[in-house]
């Protein structure tokens, strides 16, 4: 019969993937410190690094929102130049003899 995975606490999670990641052990070393073993560790370390790279789905999603939300921004500015250079040309235009 097939063990159940354990389910371990998001804080012990979130404390043995910092160990690893900012204090520079390795996860061989602060799964022996924890009582886990080391696979668990390096699944748990490289899951938490593709959730900061971006390559999850809801990373993908808000870094595509923000792109969005920049190329939105632009437009805009780009709209108001263009109706600024248009007056512009049209004051010029009159004046012109």
């Amino acid at each position: 019969m097939a063990k159940k995975p354990r389910i371990y606490p998001p804080e012990l999670r979130a404390e043995v993937v910092q160990a690893v990641i900012e204090d520079g052990k390795t996860p061989a070393q602060v799964a022996r410190d924890f009582g886990l073993v080391a696979e668990t560790v390096r699944n748990w370390v490289k899951a938490e690094k593709s959730k900061n790279s971006g390559t999850t789905d809801e990373a993908r999603a808000a870094i595509d929102r923000a792109r969005l939300q920049e190329m939105e921004r632009r437009v805009q500015e780009l709209e108001q130049e263009n109706a600024f250079l248009k007056k512009a040309a049209a004051f010029f235009a009159k004046e012109l003899p």
